[in-house]
């Protein structure tokens, strides 16, 4: 239960610096550009964590990187920046966190992980909540950004489980750089079709992209696939419901936005959602016997392996509110 826990922390850590990316975007980086700025997200953070695994794909993982590129970064950004543009950010979002539900049924599909009543009980009060934070009266709703949005959770959703079925044949930091590299790859030359010259940076704007490239991408990619790897896919999807939450409150806090009852009951219906999903740990785990505490390393994230060695696990995701 210990392990399960901790696990469940580290994969936090992604949600909470992906909904704090909405506001470094907004206040410090170029309006205007936003697939050069989802390919300038990308590939530094792709190319360090390669510099720090030291390993190219190899056999299958040519093409796998190839497709968990393209379902969790880059087609991703492309679907979530046309949401943005067509809808408003509370519904685009509400979209998006119907996402564990989806990994759920995926998961049960592809990885054999059959739900828990609690889980799905979770999953339910979870986006109960977020809707209840995020959605007020919007008028009149784009068709087309919602299947924009609709898009982007199903693409995300399988890239993720199918992330998860391959973690063990590689390690999560080359698993997850490959994926980066191919998704930023595949942005550019869209960014230079819709987009032309790419956008002069100033110094906050450096200084954005460089929190966005190593904390909010390279960093939470890293532990959302770590946790993928270690815990069922409808717990991480539970998980990720912490994006909207991270956002609405860091507007509280930074922005002086004030929360109304409604969102303080939305905020305690993810949270409750969350910890109910996971009240209980997976069939898996409780049928392995353990006979000693599972030890901790530096190294836990690249499945226990000193640097330069092969095995480990993938994934990758999205963007800000509107994404996990």
């Amino acid at each position: 239960m210990e392990a399960t826990l901790r696990w469940a922390l580290i994969t936090a850590i992604a949600p909470v610096a992906w909904g704090t990316n909405y506001f470094v975007t907004h206040e410090y980086l170029p309006a205007g550009a936003p697939l050069y700025g989802a390919a300038v997200r990308a590939l530094p953070a792709g190319l360090l964590l390669l510099l720090v695994r030291r390993q190219l794909p190899h056999g299958s993982w040519w093409w796998k990187s190839l497709v968990l590129g393209v379902l969790n970064i880059g087609a991703f950004f492309v679907l979530v920046y046309l949401a943005a543009q067509l809808l408003p950010t509370s519904i685009a979002s509400s979209v998006m966190a119907t996402s564990p539900l989806v990994m759920t049924a995926l998961a049960w599909g592809l990885l054999a992980e059959r739900p828990r009543l609690p889980q799905l009980a979770g999953a339910g009060v979870g986006i109960g909540g977020v809707c209840l934070m995020l959605l007020a009266g919007t008028g009149d709703v784009d068709g087309a950004g919602v299947l924009a949005s609709v898009g982007a959770m199903l693409m995300s959703s399988l890239g993720y489980v199918l992330a998860k079925r391959w973690s063990a044949e590689v390690d999560v930091l080359a698993s997850t750089s490959w994926q980066l590299l191919a998704g930023g790859l595949l942005l550019v030359p869209f960014a230079v079709a819709t987009e032309g010259a790419p956008p002069a940076l100033d110094g906050p704007a450096l200084l954005g992209f460089g929190y966005v490239t190593f904390v909010a991408t390279a960093l939470a990619f890293a532990a959302w696939f770590a946790g993928l790897r270690r815990l069922p896919a409808a717990t991480v999807g539970l998980v990720g419901l912490l994006n909207p939450v991270t956002g609405v409150l860091l507007g509280m806090a930074v922005a002086g936005e004030v929360l109304t009852g409604r969102q303080w009951c939305g905020l305690a219906l993810v949270l409750a959602g969350i910890l109910l999903g996971g009240s209980r740990r997976s069939r898996r785990t409780r049928d392995v016997p353990r006979t000693a505490p599972e030890p901790f390393s530096p190294y836990e994230m690249t499945d226990g392996k000193q640097p330069g060695t092969l095995d480990g696990a993938a994934r990758t995701a999205g963007d800000s509110r509107l994404g996990l």
